[in-house]
């Protein structure tokens, strides 16, 4: 699978030894071993310990929790409420690469997020659904892009191209190609960073990206407590639908390895929004 991108992150587990390269939104993926008195390499971001970085890095202190802002599954009445004209949150999307594979064209987003609260979203896929609840309140840019998205059927008929089930427990969707190179054709920055331990547990709903201002259509769910780097917004949580979560997981990975497309095929065939 040719390499569309340098753009890339590491994912060490397994005490440092194994390690998933992830290339996402700009890439592909890749799992390779690496002695522990190797070289690495990192000057292309930050030093962490966890299981991400946009860098190959060595293993280190935990992330810190001091950056960011607040995330995490809050009480609150569900719904977004719409402001009046001429209103909202301003959000900045440029020009990206649409990657390989399936590339869909599809409209820049507003420039303002008008979205408010917790809207509700379903997930349709071939196995079932699953329940959303979005964080318009949080990350305003990023619901605003997903519910564009979804409203403009970018994610109709379009397969769960990856799933992880060692150092990190997540299923990746968004690439209408599968291939993990696909965007939406634009790109954006991060929002509601996480700040808290674990920094991204069992339902969350986070952007996947190739490093800071690189997120576009791909996300993943989370379906077990992960430890990685709070480099990923946070724009929403889970339900209902994780025992199918589960279900795609305990089947594994068409490989057989800890990272792979699932061997449960998942297709979402429709993203409803309320």
């Amino acid at each position: 699978m040719p390499v569309q991108h340098k753009r890339r992150w590491l994912l060490p587990v397994a005490g440092g030894v194994a390690a998933l390269l992830i290339l996402s939104g700009a890439g592909t993926v890749l799992l390779y071993l690496r002695a522990d008195n190797d070289p690495v390499d990192t000057a292309a971001g930050p030093v962490v310990s966890v299981a991400a970085s946009t860098a190959e890095t060595t293993p280190q202190a935990p992330p810190s929790t001091a950056a960011g802002t607040g995330r995490g599954p809050a009480a609150g009445l569900s719904g977004a409420a719409v402001p009046p004209a001429g209103t909202g949150v301003p959000c900045a999307y440029s020009p990206a690469d649409r990657g390989g594979g399936d590339p869909r064209l599809v409209a820049t987003p507003a420039p303002r997020s008008t979205l408010t609260g917790k809207p509700a979203a379903t997930l349709e896929t071939n196995l079932g659904a699953i329940g959303i609840q979005l964080y318009a309140d949080r990350a305003p840019c990023t619901v605003n892009s997903f519910v564009h998205l979804a409203r403009d059927d970018f994610y109709s008929d379009t397969p769960c191209h990856r799933l992880t089930t060692d150092g990190l427990w997540v299923l990746q969707c968004g690439d209408p190609g599968g291939t993990g190179t696909g965007t939406p054709g634009y790109q954006f920055g991060e929002e509601n960073l996480p700040t808290t331990l674990p920094p991204y547990p069992r339902g969350t709903l986070a952007m996947a990206n190739a490093g800071p201002g690189t997120n576009g259509s791909q996300f993943f769910i989370v379906y077990k407590d992960s430890d990685i780097p709070p480099d990923y917004s946070v724009f929403g949580q889970v339900t209902s639908g994780l025992d199918l979560l589960d279900r795609i997981a305990a089947a594994g990975t068409t490989t057989g390895g800890a990272d792979g497309p699932p061997k449960l095929a998942v297709q979402i065939t429709e993203i409803r929004v309320s």
